[in-house]
């Protein structure tokens, strides 16, 4: 391996071993591909892990100009780091279709891979059958880093013409701070009022945070 040029290193790495052998680094050195006069491709991709204590979720928020701020880091590169991470981060390990829901766990774990890692708040729904089994996904609303509109008619409306017996609703806190602000607590109370008229049960509201939620529903809140 010492014959080859650091920057090349990582790429005959993974093809004399397969990718499993490879650090967060060297995967992240492939997608730079080549370094700057002063630095190789993986020095650099290890510098921006570094700066994000070496943790992909974090590294998953930065947007090109974050990354751009790396030298020998351009716009194809920071684009490449993106594209790439979006992609692990769209890949799913269930079908969520289907999928049963019979704990606020349960719905963290369809929620999460949307939600986890975003730098912006959104607002969803899992609308469910009869037998708590989810028919599908649904974007609300999307909003700023301290928020989003949420309208509790948009909320029901795609609910309503599945015929859907119950929903969760959700959203995440990009802060971390997963407590539910005054406007959460509000917003879920007239949810829940609005879908008793419609005689749509709503289960849980959760709060998404990076490795973990609340629960509105475990904490007695609905």
């Amino acid at each position: 391996m010492s014959c080859w040029a650091e920057d090349d290193q990582p790429r005959e790495k993974l093809k004399q071993n397969g990718r499993t052998y490879l650090s967060n680094a060297e995967l992240i050195a492939i997608l730079i591909r080549s370094g700057s006069i002063h630095k190789s491709a993986l020095q650099i991709s290890k510098e921006i892990l570094s700066d994000h204590e070496n943790c992909i979720d974090r590294l998953s928020k930065l947007d090109i100009d974050d990354l751009c701020k790396y030298k020998g880091v351009g716009l194809t590169k920071a684009v490449s780091i993106i594209a790439a991470l979006e992609l692990g981060r769209r890949r799913k390990p269930i079908e969520v279709e289907k999928a049963k829901i019979q704990s606020s766990k349960d719905a963290y774990s369809i929620l999460k891979q949307i939600l986890g890692d975003l730098p912006h708040e959104e607002f969803w729904v899992l609308a469910m059958n009869r037998r708590n089994q989810v028919q599908k996904k649904i974007l609300i609303s999307r909003g700023g880093v301290s928020g989003t509109v949420v309208d509790v008619k948009l909320v029901f409306k795609p609910v309503l013409q599945m015929l859907s017996s119950a929903v969760i609703i959700a959203h995440n806190h990009p802060s971390g701070n997963l407590y539910p602000s005054k406007a959460d607590k509000t917003l879920t109370k007239r949810i829940v009022e609005a879908g008793k008229l419609l005689d749509i049960e709503v289960l849980d509201h959760l709060i998404i945070g990076d490795q973990c939620y609340y629960s509105f529903a475990d904490e007695g809140l609905i």
